[in-house]
């Protein structure tokens, strides 16, 4: 194919992530965290397969919309769920898994690439995700619906039920409870006893004493109480995309082979080896020094190593751009890479957290497909010789500047009340 189908074929499934971005937010809030999981790996299969048997460039486009749809949804509402069923103290390390995620597909698909990228060998990396989605749809039969999600829309007993199988059965969980605002202990007997009985993914009856209307991201945004944490959620994740990460994954072969032309190709597998392990590493450290420390370390991490990696590429200077590639990816899983995915849960309650996050991956969206169709055409209309890391410098101070001074810090804080350091009225709307 040529160039511009090229860029037709790559962005759009940056347009199926974003629609799916939007979409994902009321349909886990309407129809449960767990139904639109199992919703975006049909997407993932659907796909796939089209794309795997494509014949021509319009059904390899449209193969790559509806994969885009169930990644957009997918990175909206597993957050969600991982974030509502984690354990409290331990919601930071738990919610790196959504990047870790992220970072070992890339590592396994850039890995399939090196060695299946020649005649039609290409169409067994579309395969495998396909395959991935199968068996991810199967073991989604084996998981329980989100309790909070539960007790918000359906059943407070049931919703209790099912955390308590999910934390052990000598677990105390009325601390988790008594954080849910809902009481529950208000169905009868005969209801718990068939909810005990009921199967782990089941969904109740709507209960019309727990359920709440979901709110769209433009009712969130207007109201007083939750647009400060749409657009801390927004500048967080804006943040992730426009310093620069997505120029190391996409363009760091082309943008490095002039000056290292016969490592390039493996120093970008080591980089996404190295983004997997780090993220690791890094997982337990929300949870230890704070979220907000993680995230402003990162970006001046990654602001520092983008002056270094210009200068190393400006003036030739080997060793320093390929450790100032590597440090940035180091800095890069520290904290802004994991953090962002489980901020919505803690920033707002239940009934925003769909609309907040959907707000928050549209922006991340955006800002990727911003920086994957413009960055090349800066770099070349600069000069090249790796000027663009400068511009990224600079939006890592700017953007840091004003997450330091807006975003608050949400570790060990039970509710917005007590995040945003003042009483906030839980109105829902009926």
């Amino acid at each position: 194919m040529n160039t511009p189908q090229f860029s037709v074929v790559t962005s759009i499934f940056t347009l199926g992530g974003l629609i799916g971005a939007l979409s994902a937010g009321p349909s886990c809030n309407k129809y449960g965290r767990l139904l639109t999981m199992r919703a975006t790996t049909i997407s993932f299969i659907l796909g796939s397969a089209i794309e795997t048997f494509a014949i021509d460039i319009p059904m390899l486009c449209f193969g790559r919309l509806i994969s885009g749809l169930g990644c957009g949804a997918a990175i909206v509402v597993v957050p969600i769920y991982i974030a509502e069923t984690a354990p409290p103290k331990e919601k930071g390390l738990f919610g790196a898994f959504t990047q870790i995620s992220i970072c070992l597909g890339i590592l396994v698909t850039q890995l399939l690439g090196y060695f299946l990228s020649k005649g039609n060998l290409w169409r067994i990396i579309l395969a495998v995700a396909g395959v991935i989605g199968l068996l991810q749809l199967v073991g989604l039969t084996l998981v329980p619906e989100s309790p909070k999600w539960l007790a918000e829309h359906r059943s407070p007993q049931h919703a209790r039920h099912i955390l308590q199988k999910i934390r052990g059965h000598k677990a105390d969980v009325d601390a988790e409870v008594k954080a849910w605002n809902i009481d529950a202990t208000e169905d009868d007997i005969s209801e718990e006893e068939a909810l005990l009985s009921a199967p782990a993914g089941s969904h109740p009856a709507p209960n019309p004493k727990a359920a709440t209307q979901s709110m769209s991201i433009w009712d969130a945004f207007i109201h007083p109480e939750y647009r400060p944490a749409i657009i801390a959620v927004v500048a967080v994740m804006s943040t992730q995309q426009l310093t620069g990460i997505n120029s190391i994954v996409m363009y760091s072969v082309s943008l490095l082979t002039s000056l290292l032309p016969t490592t390039a190709s493996l120093l970008i597998v080591a980089v996404s080896a190295l983004n997997v392990v780090g993220t690791a590493v890094c997982a337990p450290l929300p949870d230890k020094i704070g979220r907000k420390p993680c995230i402003l370390l990162s970006i001046a991490g990654m602001g520092t190593c983008s002056v270094l990696l210009a200068l190393g590429l400006l003036f030739g200077i080997k060793i320093l751009a390929a450790v100032a590639t590597l440090v940035f990816v180091a800095s890069f899983a520290f904290g802004l890479g994991p953090v962002p995915f489980i901020l919505a849960n803690e920033l707002v309650g239940p009934e925003a957290v769909g609309a907040t996050q959907s707000a928050g991956l549209a922006a991340n969206w955006i800002a990727t497909l911003l920086v994957s169709q413009f960055f090349p055409i800066v770099d070349k209309a600069l000069g090249g010789q790796g000027k663009v890391y400068f511009i990224f410098a600079g939006f890592a101070a700017v953007l840091g500047s004003f997450i330091a001074y807006w975003v608050p810090e949400t570790k060990g804080k039970s509710g917005m009340e007590e995040v945003w350091g003042k009483r906030v009225a839980r109105e829902r709307i009926e």
